[in-house]
């Protein structure tokens, strides 16, 4: 996933709003426990902000890692960086497993 922060994601500082970054964060982390076939609801999710993501800042975007895949529970982290690596954010969760997005 990748943002380009403006007016509409900012707060009163002109910065993207933990929120709009959390969110980001939550289903980038989702995501990459669909793409291992697992339909998941969050648990629990915490997030560390480094570096404020301003409205002029280019791009931002995420990378997720499973760090846990288990048949219950996966736990993931994500970083929220930049083109040159700068890291503004890093977000680890825990998912519940509903279920099998496809059928084996």
């Amino acid at each position: 996933m990748e943002l380009c922060a403006d007016n509409r994601h900012a707060n009163l500082y002109s910065m993207a709003h933990g929120g709009v970054l959390t969110t980001m964060a939550d289903t980038a982390m989702g995501a990459k426990c669909l793409a291992l076939n697992k339909k998941v609801v969050t648990i629990s999710l915490t997030i560390e902000f480094m570096h404020a993501v301003m409205t002029n800042t280019p791009r931002v975007f995420t990378e997720a890692t499973v760090l846990h895949d288990g048949r219950q529970t996966m736990v993931c982290e994500c970083k929220i960086l930049d083109a040159k690596g700068k890291l503004y954010a890093k977000a680890n969760a825990t998912f519940f497993v509903i279920g099998k997005l496809l059928d084996d």
